[in-house]
């Protein structure tokens, strides 16, 4: 890249500067319209197409359809471009003004092709779907001077833990061909509702994905004859039973042998097991009884979050190929939960 931040998003909804961009070994290949959309996410599609089209866009001088290909040394100029009202990332509103308050993010490892941080419960991965903003919105907006940073993998907004951002192009697509081929071991922990008997289980159930009338997309495990059925493998492993005034109880371990969307809750619902606090699978009047804060003198188990959280994953460094580990302790009130229940403490249900 040249010196002068032109993969600032910044730069990119600022209304008064064109900016240039020399392209380098990682945008090589991608679509200018494709390279444009994601440097400027806020600005409508269709003006995008519309200054390309105008040859506001110009590569080495030269105008160019929105079908061109990056080359390496490519010479971009982008003109000022103005963010759609209401619409935008982080990174965007922020350069138009509009403060939104920062995450907290812990980083547990950074190094030039991969970064990998604590997620906090509540907070999407990224903006859409209401959402107007995410994890990967507000790093752009931290750091403008970042040249690429992409999610490699996804967790439910609920879902706190590890979560990888690759910093190079090269790197998200070797993470993405391991993921696809199975080769990062991913481990959660998990608080299910219930008695839990085995000291391991493995659930093999395909899932599909489906609509409420009123647009929200769920999952349930697929009928034996659904063609659209998924296959979805995960393995359990018990670590604490607990049982009290409160009811019965169970920590997992969980390690996903594939990654579908919603394949913990759902399979785990599908036992009879759903996870604590579940809004969307659970048990719905013990997650409002847990949610509600009993007298000091006698705190009862009390938790107002999904008990769900991406603790471990192993992963081979897409540029060093060393195997590496990373780690992420249990957050404080799931700590305490479990503090609660192992002291038998709380109403009876």
């Amino acid at each position: 890249m040249t010196p002068d931040p032109a993969t600032d998003a910044q730069s990119f909804s600022s209304a008064h500067r064109v900016t240039q961009v020399t392209i380098d070994e990682e945008e090589v290949g991608q679509r200018i319209d494709n390279y444009l959309f994601r440097r400027a996410k806020g600005v409508p599609k269709s003006h995008i197409y519309r200054i390309v089209r105008g040859g506001e866009v110009r590569v080495n001088g030269k105008r160019v359809e929105a079908a061109y290909r990056l080359a390496i040394g490519d010479l971009l100029r982008i003109p000022p471009m103005r963010v759609a009202d209401g619409g935008g990332d982080a990174a965007v509103r922020v350069a138009a003004g509009k403060r939104e308050k920062p995450l907290d993010l812990r980083i547990v490892h950074e190094d030039d092709a991969l970064l990998v941080v604590d997620k906090p419960a509540g907070v999407a991965v990224h903006g859409g779907s209401g959402i107007s903003f995410g994890v990967i919105e507000q790093l752009r907006a931290l750091r403008p001077q970042a040249r690429f940073l992409e999610l490699v993998h996804r967790l439910d907004r609920d879902t706190s833990g590890l979560l990888m951002i690759a910093k190079k192009r090269s790197a998200l697509v070797r993470l993405h061909d391991d993921l696809r081929e199975g080769r990062v071991g991913k481990h959660y922990l998990a608080c299910a509702v219930g008695p839990w008997p085995e000291a391991r289980r493995q659930v093999r159930a395909p899932l599909v994905k489906y609509e409420l009338a009123d647009g929200e997309r769920r999952v349930r495990v697929a009928g034996r004859d659904d063609p659209h059925g998924m296959a979805a493998h995960t393995l359990f492993t018990l670590i604490e039973r607990f049982h009290g005034a409160a009811g019965d109880f169970a920590l997992l371990d969980v390690e996903l042998m594939t990654g579908r969307t919603h394949q913990i809750r759902v399979h785990l619902a599908s036992l009879g097991r759903p996870v604590v606090g579940d809004e969307k699978y659970g048990d719905f009047a013990l997650n409002h009884r847990l949610a509600r804060s009993g007298p000091a003198a006698a705190p009862h188990p009390v938790l107002r979050r999904m008990f769900l959280h991406a603790a471990m994953l192993k992963v081979t460094h897409p540029a060093t190929g060393k195997l590496m580990e990373f780690t992420a302790a249990l957050p404080y009130e799931c700590r305490v939960f479990l503090d609660r229940l192992r002291a038998g403490q709380g109403p009876r249900a």
